[in-house]
Formats: C-alpha cells, structure tokens, sequence
C-alpha cells in the first residue's frame, strides 16, 4: 500500500502554524497523514518529531486550555 508514511518528510504537506509572523520567527510546520509529523520550519531538512494521532490531539488541547 502507497501512503504518505512511505514518502520522505521532503515529500508530505507541511502546514505552517497560524501563529507564525510573516518575518519567519518562531514557526512550527505540521504534516498529518496516519501519523503526525511535526519540525522546526527554519530547518526544514532537520529532525521531525512523529506522534500518534490521539497524541497530537491530547497536545492541541493542552495548548489550546
């Protein structure tokens, strides 16, 4: 099966925060697919963090509060 798992993090839709300011800042870029990915969009050729979907909306919520 041929899903977005399979494809590099070059490769997923990477969705930048609403928060980040147009000058750059602090942003953070998230990719959902089966699982969400998330990186630092100044490096986007460095580490991405992967979590479980129940994971990610336990951290939104946390956030959101």
């Amino acid at each position: 099966m041929n899903t977005t798992e399979s494809l590099p993090p070059q490769k997923l839709a990477w969705h930048k925060s609403s928060y980040s300011g147009a000058e750059g800042g602090d942003c953070v870029e998230v990719a959902a697919a089966v699982r969400v990915h998330i990186r630092d969009s100044k490096h986007p050729d460095g580490p991405v963090l992967t979590v479980g979907p129940s994971a990610w909306v336990g951290f939104v919520g946390l956030v959101t509060d």
